[in-house]
């Protein structure tokens, strides 16, 4: 397999650390949407991550390569449950992560690439990224087990780490440690663990 993209995006980086936890061998192709365009140029979206599986199948979303790497490794390894209630506790939780970390995104692009900031879109940026940000931290506050769902790491626990270290490092300051010390924790340890140094790259702003 080859996963596209560079560890400093939370999406490319959950995929990563999937397929480095799962045992998936795959070759890495840090290319940049902005740096690389080329190259990314020769996928439909020209977007990352793009995961191209062994048979060349082509995926293009981050939610669909970690649903195809769970099949891969089959039900008793898969870092969330095939059916069930769980299941959805576990994508609801994955889906907020995610969503705030695509909201950091759009925030970076209005303040960087834009000639005129849209105040209000900025601002609801803002909103959206803390008011999920304080769900996640209201749900890890309520839990005391080592990791979101228990005593194994699921995929809620990888996009919390990786969505929040992104919007720290593309908003410095947007987020007050005070706010949300249950997630900050949890996040910290998470970060501590091997792969999760393996899989990583400080936040590089596109030029």
């Amino acid at each position: 397999m080859i996963l596209i993209g560079q560890y400093d995006s939370p999406f490319v980086r959950r995929v990563g650390i999937a397929l480095a936890l799962y045992g998936l061998a795959f070759e890495h192709r840090p290319w940049s949407v902005f740096g690389d365009g080329e190259q990314v140029r020769a996928f439909p979206l020209m977007r990352v991550p793009t995961l191209v599986l062994d048979d060349g199948e082509v995926l293009f979303d981050s939610f669909s390569m970690i649903d195809c790497l769970d099949d891969l490794v089959g039900e008793e390894r898969a870092l969330c449950p095939r059916t069930g209630p769980m299941r959805r506790h576990v994508l609801a939780v994955a889906a907020l992560a995610m969503g705030a970390a695509e909201k950091a995104v759009s925030l970076f692009y209005e303040l960087r690439l834009h000639k005129e900031i849209s105040a209000v879109w900025a601002e609801r940026c803002r909103t959206q990224i803390l008011s999920t940000l304080a769900a996640l931290e209201r749900d890890r506050a309520a839990r005391t087990s080592p990791y979101w769902f228990g005593d194994a790491i699921s995929h809620a626990d990888i996009a919390a780490a990786v969505a929040l270290r992104f919007i720290r490092e593309a908003h410095p300051g947007l987020v007050a440690e005070a706010d949300i010390p249950a997630l900050a924790a949890h996040a910290a340890a998470l970060e501590a663990l091997p792969v999760f140094h393996e899989i990583s790259q400080p936040f590089v702003a596109p030029a």
